[in-house]
């Protein structure tokens, strides 16, 4: 598959991917921050694969509940909703069709990580105010939580707050990579400062990590991206003990568990944030070089059979959901022809 709009970007699938997703009814999302881009995965009739990418600037954390999908981009959230009602096939494919129907300016506070509580509020990563934050009429953002080590609520990236685990519909967990109260002091830990932190009681759960990213609550256990290891981690909340997965030839960021099964989203590791890291290291002693993937792991046994790769015009991803019910998604553009085409109301 070939994205005419990206150059030269050429999108392929293993072999047992599609069938994956057709024995689990499911299809998935991710982003790309670095070309803007969301992209919806799933399967047609035929049984191949379908690829469906829509324009997003610097598109980042994805959650979905029901017939909506939140996007965190460079200064919106948007809300999209599935404009088909149940039964009803876009296009002869298609049993989801996400239309963008809203978007709250936040400004640019490099919002990462996005889920979406019980009732269906949204809370991000508030990086750049290194927070955990919601939407609030008439603000960019309102703070619900703050690490104890940052003392006041301001736009300098000092930790880099990143990762959100929820629990039973509510925040539980997240990820910083330095313990750290001036501008930009987590990049002096980027090796091996990383924390994960019990938003319960602000106390940190372990430390130790190289960039973490994504956590998780998988049963009893958080399941997290120790990504400047390039290592899936299981990790024991009581006792703060750790397990190396998996290694992933990449710099990982997104992370969805369905079943006993996680995707996963690989980017090429860049200079500077991710240069000098036991990633590098440890591909070069594989013989390995990184890519640019969506990777599905057990997490049993660490394989990871089945991804799709991403070759070409782009280098990194960001965040991925899956999006269970749903076979063969797709999108509209925010700033598309097909957008200005779509009119839709309900029945009277």
């Amino acid at each position: 598959m070939t994205d005419s709009r990206a150059t030269e970007t050429v999108i392929t699938a293993s072999a047992g991917l599609a069938a994956w997703m057709t024995e689990h009814r499911t299809s998935f999302a991710f982003t790309s921050y670095q070309t803007g881009q969301l992209f919806l995965v799933g399967t047609r009739s035929d049984g191949s694969i379908s690829v469906n990418q829509q324009n997003y600037v610097r598109a980042m954390g994805l959650a979905a509940q029901g017939n909506r999908i939140y996007l965190a981009s460079q200064y919106q959230v948007w809300t999209l909703e599935n404009m088909l009602a149940p039964g009803q096939i876009a296009n002869g494919e298609f049993d989801a069709a996400f239309v963008p129907r809203s978007a709250q300016t936040t400004g640019d506070i490099d919002a990462h990580e996005l889920a979406l509580t019980g009732d269906g509020a949204p809370v991000f990563i508030n990086t750049r105010y290194n927070c955990l934050a919601t939407l609030t009429p008439g603000h960019s953002f309102a703070p619900l939580w703050k690490p104890p080590f940052i003392d006041t609520i301001v736009g300098e990236d000092r930790c880099h707050l990143n990762g959100l685990a929820m629990a039973d519909g509510k925040p539980a967990y997240v990820t910083a990579v330095g313990e750290t109260n001036v501008a930009d002091g987590w990049r002096q830990h980027r090796r091996d400062g990383g924390l994960l932190i019990d938003l319960a009681t602000s106390a940190t759960v372990a430390r130790g990590f190289s960039m973490p990213h994504s956590p998780r609550v998988d049963g009893a256990s958080i399941v997290l991206l120790d990504s400047g290891r390039g290592q899936v981690v299981r990790v024991d909340p009581q006792t703060g003990g750790r397990s190396d997965l998996a290694f992933l030839p990449g710099f990982m960021r997104g992370l969805a568990i369905v079943g006993n099964r996680a995707l996963i989203t690989l980017s090429k590791p860049r200079d500077g944030s991710f240069g000098g890291l036991a990633l590098d290291a440890e591909l070069a002693e594989r013989g390995l070089d990184p890519v640019c993937a969506v990777v599905l792991v057990d997490l049993a046994t660490g394989d990871s059979a089945e991804w799709l790769r991403i070759e070409g015009g782009i280098d990194e991803l960001f965040d991925v959901i899956a999006l269970p019910g749903v076979c063969c998604p797709m999108s509209l553009g925010a700033d598309s022809a097909e957008i200005r085409a779509t009119i839709t109301w309900p029945a009277v």
